[in-house]
Formats: structure tokens, C-alpha cells, sequence
């Protein structure tokens, strides 16, 4: 860590979060349509006009060029764009690089923005991903991303003893979740009995294992700490936030139990000040069951080998020892492709108390934990509110 970055602890702060319509929006709605209510949201929330955002980050999987594609749309001339593409860790790596943009100087209000109709657009299919696996991989047929995730499920279980019945216990507690969450695409009653007994996609894992493929969008913005104190709500400030990634192919995942993500939390902890232990909120990017397990021991709520005994009979439900993504997750709130944005949404909404039925009591400090690729790229971000500066 350099003695500039542990500077701008608390030097910006989201200002202004959104979500567009979710769901199953219907083929008459595009992508970039999703993108422009997200951001319309978003500024009213923030009190600010789009006159005022001069820089734009996005990334997309559908469609090319994004940030460019995305500017043109909105009707926005920014100074800068940054489209890092990292999957779906990267709406949380661009958090902290519109930070060091405007603590550069070189923009002032930065719209981070995505949105796919991945359902609409699919009828809910997922790829197998065969263009992209290595020629070493694909006479093996695996079903991408999710012989990946149940590659490393199936060597927890072996290696550690975890449990089918504690890897479902996620999936109920992000569905608990999710019945306090209004705007949640599955919120019917689930089971850990339900969740094993569900359509099996990549042994260990069945389809209530695996993330939703849902529509839908949402937006932030970001700016200075000095600015954000006039504007519209309270500020969220970005304490400290790290980056890492050890390999792209699952095939080449030095260990399939162990993930960046113990680097990547390392770094955003030591900028931010902060221990796992003072954390109020977590969320995790939960494409599988499996991830939240991995995540919450790499990130240092528990020890390797220990994360499922730690979700465990309703551990991070409501109600339980931590609360873990507490609008619903991927799992069961809404999952578009790429999911990484959202996780910064939610923290926002707790930290300011506004996340209502779901609402965790004395949030003021949020992890958030995006992933991307086979447990690939990882990103940790710390916020907080004006308490934790």
C-alpha cells in the first residue's frame, strides 16, 4: 500500500444510486433503455442534472464499444470514459478508479452505469462458453460458467467436508432476503429440501444453486467528498478498496478453494482502516452458492474450511450472526449478465437506512465484493458514512 492511496480514504463518495426496471422486461425494451432509466434515477437521487456528469465507466458483454455507445445514447460529452472489463467485478474496480480520476483532477461527477436484457434477449439461456475455454478444456463439454463454480463446490465438500445442505442454506438465506426486497424476481418460500431437490445443472449444483438470468440495470455516481455534503442525501464515502486476480481459466486457478479475493480485501482493509470484524453489511458477489461460501473465508469473516459451518442454519439470513446480501443477491433479487454493480447499490441503501423491510439496524459500513470470470477477478470496496471517516 502507498502512502497516497491510504490518502484518499474518504475523499469521494457515491452520491446517487438506481436501479432500471428488472425482471422480465419484454422485447421491446433495449438494453440501452435500461441504461437511460437507471441513470435518470440515479441523478434525481443524487440532486444532480446529467449537464453534470463528465465521465462515464461502463462495460458490456453485449454490445461493443460500451462506453462510447453509452455516451452517445445519454446525450453525454464526458471528458473521460473508462471501460475496464474484468466481468462483473468491474462496475466495483471502477468505483475506485473514478476515485483516483477525480482526485486527478481529471473529472468532477462520474456515472458508473450497465444493464443487459439478457432474459428478454435469451429467453433466460446461458452459453456454454466453449468459444472461450481453452482448446485443453473443451473436449471435456463443460457447461460454462457452472462446471467451473461446481468444479470448485465439489473440492470444498471434499476438502473441507462442506455440506449440500450448507451450500443450500445460501440460497434459502439470499430468498429470505429477498421476500423483504419488493422488487425481487423470486421471492416465493424455498427450502433447503427445495434446493436439493432442484433441477441438478453441474453436480454438485442445481439450478437453485446457481444465479437467476433476469433483465434489468442500475446506475451510481460518484464525487468528491467536498461536493457530495450539498447535494441531495447523505454521502456514502469509498474507504478503501482493492483489486487481484490470479488467473482467467478455471484451469488454471491455483487452488480451486482459494480465491484473490483474500488479496484483493487485504488491500481495500488496510486503506480503509478496517477489520472484517467492524463490518455491519456485506455483499458478495453470489453467482453460485459456492462463491458466498469461498468469499466470506478469503474476505476473513471465517477461516478457510469454515464457511459452511458459518452460513449455516440460517447464519447470514435475516436475523443471523452477518448480514450477506441483503437485498436478495444474485441468487434470488436479480442477475443480468453481470451482477457487480448492484452489490454497490445495496450497500448504499443500508448505509444511508434506506433499505426499508430489509433494513440492517446501525449500518454504517459496508463491504462490497464483486467477482468476475471463474472466480477470476476480484474487487473489495469498503464504504461508510460520515461516522467511519
Amino acid at each position: 500500500m502507498t502512502r497516497t492511496e491510504r490518502e484518499l480514504r474518504g475523499r469521494t463518495a457515491v452520491v446517487g444510486v438506481a436501479e432500471s426496471s428488472l425482471g422480465e422486461v419484454g422485447p421491446g425494451i433495449t438494453t440501452l433503455d435500461l441504461i437511460g432509466q437507471a441513470t435518470v434515477r440515479a441523478l434525481a437521487d443524487a440532486g444532480l442534472q446529467k449537464s453534470d456528469v463528465d465521465a462515464v465507466f461502463g462495460h458490456s458483454a453485449f454490445f461493443t464499444l460500451p462506453t462510447l455507445t453509452i455516451s452517445e445514447y445519454l446525450g453525454i460529452r464526458p471528458k473521460m470514459t473508462d471501460g475496464t472489463a474484468v466481468g462483473g467485478s468491474s462496475f466495483v474496480a471502477h468505483l475506485r478508479h473514478a476515485q483516483a480520476a477525480i482526485e486527478a483532477g481529471l473529472c468532477e461527477v462520474a456515472l458508473i452505469v450497465y444493464a443487459s436484457t439478457q432474459k428478454s434477449s435469451s429467453g433466460g439461456l446461458m452459453s456454454s462458453g466453449q468459444a472461450l475455454t481453452k482448446s485443453y478444456e473443451t473436449p471435456w463439454r463443460p457447461r460454462m460458467p457452472a462446471s467451473g463454480y461446481a468444479m470448485a463446490a465439489a473440492r470444498h465438500m471434499h476438502e473441507y467436508g462442506t455440506t449440500r445442505e450448507q451450500l443450500a442454506e445460501v440460497a434459502v438465506a439470499a430468498r429470505k432476503w429477498a421476500q423483504l426486497n419488493p422488487v425481487a424476481y423470486m421471492r416465493d418460500d424455498l427450502t433447503v429440501e427445495d434446493v436439493l431437490a432442484s433441477r441438478m445443472v453441474s453436480t454438485p449444483l442445481t439450478v437453485r444453486d446457481c444465479c437467476l438470468v433476469t433483465d434489468g440495470g442500475g446506475a451510481v455516481i460518484v464525487t468528491s467528498a467536498e461536493r457530495a455534503r450539498s447535494l441531495r442525501k447523505p454521502p456514502v464515502y469509498l474507504l478503501g478498496a482493492g483489486e487481484a486476480n490470479w488467473h482467467m481459466n478455471v484451469s488454471q486457478m491455483p487452488d480451486l478453494t482459494r480465491t484473490a479475493a483474500a488479496e484483493s480485501s487485504r488491500r481495500a482493509y488496510e486503506v480503509a482502516g478496517v477489520r472484517p470484524e467492524d463490518v455491519d453489511v456485506v455483499e458478495v458477489y453470489d453467482a453460485f452458492t459456492i462463491s458466498t461460501v469461498m468469499f466470506l473465508e478469503d474476505l476473513g469473516f471465517c477461516a478457510k474450511g469454515e464457511g459452511g459451518a458459518f452460513v449455516d442454519q440460517g447464519a447470514i439470513a435475516p436475523g443471523g450472526r452477518l448480514p450477506v446480501n441483503t437485498n436478495g443477491g444474485g441468487l434470488s433479487y436479480c442477475h443480468p449478465g453481470m451482477y457487480g454493480i448492484f452489490l454497490i447499490i445495496e450497500a448504499v441503501r443500508q448505509i444511508r437506512g434506506e433499505a426499508g423491510a430489509r433494513q440492517v439496524a446501525d449500518a454504517h459500513l459496508g463491504l462490497v465484493h464483486g467477482n468476475g470470470g471463474t472466480f477470476a477477478s476480484q474487487v473489495t470496496a469498503v464504504l461508510g458514512d460520515d461516522s467511519t471517516l
